[in-house]
């Protein structure tokens, strides 16, 4: 009696995680950096702390709107043009389905398939999803890439939330005389943290991505800082 040994080879691709990715690290990023900046730019004009405070919090929930309302609407934006794609591909497909057949076709030729084999690919792949074999092989439209305006908005919102929330807290846990120094360490410590985690979640090494954040958010609190000691208020981009 023979045996026969079945492996099951499952892969992890971090492609799957680009939608949601994107837009929490970016929203992280923002919130902590513009949040940072706002209250150590404050800080350094000697603003009071209750100022400070309001500023942070107005700061937080102005931000975190606006990082939905962005990521919704660019992003609404890429799914109008994938919906209007796929729509022309679907009349294409029944007016004129030899040459989509053939143009599926060429594609695979390119692709380094012999002319009879990419036919047969082309036909196979047809029959069973014609409209789905276009989009990824065509238009490059897959599953795991396709906008989803909603996911992005809520996923920006709350990540720009969860970074901004830690420069406001701030305020409460620094004194006045330390405070423009702590709170740009906790900053950085926040932003290399977000760019270790970005990294592993994105399959790529950490020490890059967590310098290069770090870098960036530095540059931008010290520049409002700086103005803020200069002329004595903050300038908010």
């Amino acid at each position: 009696m023979s045996s026969r040994l079945v492996y099951e080879h499952k892969e992890r691709h971090f492609v799957t995680r680009t939608g949601w990715l994107r837009a929490a690290v970016l929203g992280a990023n923002d919130g902590i950096i513009s949040v940072s900046s706002l209250v150590v730019g404050l800080a350094a004009a000697s603003s009071g702390t209750d100022e400070i405070l309001l500023a942070g919090v107005a700061g937080l929930v102005a931000g975190a709107m606006s990082m939905a309302a962005g990521e919704y609407v660019s992003v609404s934006s890429q799914s109008d043009l994938e919906k209007a794609d796929l729509a022309r591909e679907r009349r294409e497909l029944v007016d004129s389905p030899q040459e989509e057949l053939q143009e599926l076709t060429d594609i695979y030729i390119d692709r380094g398939l012999e002319p009879d084999l990419a036919r047969q690919v082309a036909t196979q792949l047809t029959e069973k999803d014609a409209l789905g074999a276009h989009a990824r092989d065509e238009l490059g439209i897959f599953e795991h890439t396709e906008a989803r305006p909603l996911q992005a908005a809520i996923a920006s919102a709350a990540a720009f939330s969860c970074g901004g929330i830690w420069p406001v807290l701030s305020v409460l846990w620094f004194p006045s005389e330390i405070f423009i120094t702590a709170s740009t360490v906790l900053c950085l410590v926040l932003l290399g943290i977000l760019g270790s985690l970005a990294a592993k979640a994105g399959g790529a090494r950490p020490l890059i991505p967590t310098l290069r954040v770090m870098f960036w958010g530095a540059v931008a609190m010290g520049a409002t800082a700086l103005i803020g000691k200069l002329i004595g208020v903050t300038l908010v981009g």
